[in-house]
């Protein structure tokens, strides 16, 4: 199971990363436009992750990879309302 742990400060994500062999990136915000408002992203795959993660301010998403998952087909006409 692949996590996902948001931080706001960058020491706080690079600290993590080193200690779970993590990888660091920069995660983005739906209607963010400022640079400084986005958090900083470590992806893990650790049994302890959720407990480090929460020593060190940041929170936890848990990403569900199911294999073989397809997802819902698309409409194929326009929806009528009326």
């Amino acid at each position: 199971m692949e996590l996902i742990a948001y931080f706001w400060e960058q020491e706080d994500a690079e600290t993590v990363a080193g200690l779970l062999d993590g990888e660091v990136r920069r995660g983005r915000f739906h209607g963010e436009d400022d640079d400084e408002d986005h958090p900083w992203v470590v992806v893990l795959d650790h049994p302890d992750a959720e407990r480090v993660v929460a020593e060190h301010d940041g929170w936890v998403e848990t990403v569900t990879k199911e294999p073989g998952a397809t997802p819902a087909p698309l409409p194929q006409e326009p929806r009528r309302f009326k």
